[in-house]
């Protein structure tokens, strides 16, 4: 049978909080499983406030619009990352800076931000790849120096941490995911905004209410709601949320498992990378990872084109990751590349992601071990 690259996790009482949530009388956003996971984000991230949105790129466009980006403005990512982190600042009018990515982990090089900063620049968004942390103590540095904002895209990050500090708390806002592919997941789709600085909060509120002050109404704060402020519809649904909680209940047993399972792929991988075959990843000093994926780095394009053929030919469905962005049709359009392109071209066309989700049989990671050993004749 053909081991899949994932499986969105499942950890038995989804079923039952969802039944719940559709035999309640709120199903809509900001029902009782979403303040349920809110307040369980608020507490394990230790953050000042905690917003479920439909997605990851929901977060980071209500993040764009409480940063107020405009046109012109820059904002300086990295190009090895999904498309939501460009789109939503190009959305409201930005134009992005990319800057070269670190070959060891794939994530911005935080020395080659400065140098890429103008007037104009408003905004930092290091992406923590694979859940590895970038060097935020750096960034930070930078932003302060700079009078400049920092949203962290944690999509992958979940229960990463770095130098003690949960990922997507360190700078002034952070973005999640919980699509299906993600360690947690709110059936299918769905994402998080947390807000680190509270000056943040009440307009993240408005916003997310499609410019209203509804919330405030709810709570007695104000005798009506009306329209006060840029906005649209960013709330999760509580039937997503009741799935997402059955997976943040099992919340570290998820984390344990997906973390063995890495092991047993560096583990059993190692040898091959002593022996100068492949490359596997690298966590940095201070960085607490999370098992979101494992990866190995090849030769090049044409031996990674190959591999992945013969690990289809063998039942194993193991898949590239991005196409950088600035080398893509858009991407051309709304940015600029600060300096070379040294490694993220060249590394992203080496990098090979292999099956991994909660529940992987160690069987089957051996499996996938031996056929990436027999390709290389080793």
């Amino acid at each position: 049978m053909l081991i899949s690259f994932n499986k969105p996790p499942f950890t038995g009482n989804e079923e039952k909080y969802i039944l719940e949530s559709i035999k309640s009388s709120k199903i809509s956003g900001e029902g009782e499983f979403t303040l349920k996971c809110h307040k369980w984000f608020e507490e394990k991230l230790q953050c000042k406030k905690a917003f479920l949105t439909p997605s990851c790129t929901h977060a980071l466009e209500m993040a764009a619009i409480l940063l107020d980006i405009k046109e012109g403005d820059e904002v300086i990512i990295p190009s090895y990352t999904f498309v939501s982190t460009a789109n939503a600042f190009v959305l409201r009018g930005a134009k992005i800076v990319f800057v070269d990515i670190r070959p060891d982990t794939m994530n911005i090089d935080e020395a080659k931000i400065e140098e890429a900063i103008t007037s104009k620049t408003k905004v930092i968004v290091p992406v923590h790849y694979a859940g590895v942390a970038c060097a935020m103590d750096t960034i930070m540095d930078i932003a302060k120096k700079y009078n400049l904002f920092v949203v962290e895209d944690a999509a992958q990050g979940m229960m990463s941490s770095y130098k003690g500090k949960a990922l997507g708390t360190i700078g002034h806002l952070g973005a999640f995911s919980f699509h299906e592919t993600k360690n947690y997941t709110s059936a299918g789709e769905g994402g998080l905004l947390i807000i680190n600085d509270k000056n943040f909060i009440q307009r993240a509120e408005i916003i997310r209410e499609k410019g209203t002050n509804r919330s405030q109404f709810f709570r007695g704060m104000v005798d009506k709601y009306s329209w006060v402020d840029l906005g649209s519809s960013y709330l999760m649904n509580d039937v997503s949320a009741a799935y997402l909680w059955g997976n943040l209940e099992k919340a570290n047993e998820i984390n344990q498992n997906r973390l063995n399972s890495w092991q047993k792929y560096y583990d059993g991988l190692k040898e091959l990378e002593n022996r100068g075959f492949i490359e596997l990843p690298k966590i940095p000093d201070g960085c607490v990872q999370n098992a979101h994926m494992f990866y190995i780095k090849v030769k090049d394009l044409e031996e990674r084109s190959v591999l992945l053929e013969y690990l289809k030919g063998n039942d194993i469905y193991a898949v590239f990751h991005y196409v950088p962005l600035h080398s893509a049709e858009a991407g051309l359009k709304f940015s600029r590349f600060s300096g070379k392109d040294i490694y993220t071209t060249k590394e992203s066309e080496r990098l090979i992601r292999l099956p991994m989700y909660y529940g992987l049989e160690n069987k089957d990671i051996k499996h996938i071990v031996d056929v990436i050993y027999k390709f290389f004749g080793a």
